[in-house]
């Protein structure tokens, strides 16, 4: 089952895709719609000529950057065919190049055995090429438990195993189950740990102490990690907003 997000979006694109008529249908092919931080919805379609064209999603992605949304947090495509029926579509290797650099923390809504799902656009190309020029804004997603209290200063840091990030400017993306909440912050430095060598001081920016830490990220995020796993600590703060802005409904327009 998708999350509320992703769901938001799988609607969005089906919508898109239900509009394509048969007498476009030799020209328009695929539907796309991605998210933003704010829970905005933004869809395209390809334009097939034999002459080639862009894929939905970089339309999409375009119809997005042209409306001045915020980093991309989801992104789906169905497939148009003769009969009608809508087909949902992995990216092809151009759109995940593109979308790992430019959108590297967003996850792309694939099938799979298990149906729909919900896959970080880095696991869909391992190995990659990393264009050198490419200064993507970045996210740092968090359950919604923790938005009172980095809110509030309390919670300062957070430790991810797998779930790349760099120093630098980056949207706090809170992500509760009726709307995003993002908030402008800035990671100010990462630190390769053992999860078993975790301190109390490092904990602490957490809220919390090393062995409570430990058994959170044993039982709730990452089950089954090892003692010897390498995880990242990584600490930020929040910059400034002007009135700790709730987001907008996700599927927002």
């Amino acid at each position: 089952m998708l999350y509320a997000a992703a769901q938001a979006v799988w609607d969005a694109v089906s919508h898109a895709a239900a509009r394509l008529t048969p007498d476009v249908q030799e020209l328009h092919t695929v539907a796309a719609a991605v998210m933003d931080v704010n829970g905005n919805v933004y869809t395209g379609v390809n334009v097939h000529h034999f002459t080639g064209g862009p894929c939905a999603e970089l339309v999409a992605l375009g119809a997005a950057a042209a409306a001045g949304a915020g980093p991309i947090t989801e992104i789906a495509a169905i497939g148009i065919h003769p009969d009608r029926k809508g087909v949902p579509m992995a990216p092809c290797g151009r759109c995940r190049q593109i979308l790992l650099d430019q959108q590297p923390d967003c996850n792309v809504i694939m099938p799979s055995e298990r149906g729909l799902v919900a896959m970080p656009i880095r696991r869909l190309l391992p190995y990659s090429y990393r264009h050198p020029d490419a200064r993507p804004a970045r996210i740092l997603r968090f359950n919604p438990e923790h938005w009172a209290p980095v809110m509030a200063g309390a919670k300062m840091a957070t430790t991810r195993f797998d779930d790349p990030a760099v120093v630098g400017p980056v949207t706090l993306l809170f992500e509760f189950e009726e709307r995003y909440r993002p908030l402008p912050g800035v990671i100010d430095s990462i630190e390769p740990v053992a999860l078993s060598d975790i301190s109390d001081a490092q904990a602490g920016l957490e809220g919390c102490t090393a062995d409570e830490l430990r058994r959170s990220l044993r039982t709730v995020y990452y089950p089954g990690i090892a003692d010897n796993a390498r995880v990242d600590f990584i600490r930020f703060h929040t910059m400034p907003v002007d009135s700790g802005s709730p987001g907008a409904p996700l599927g927002a327009a």
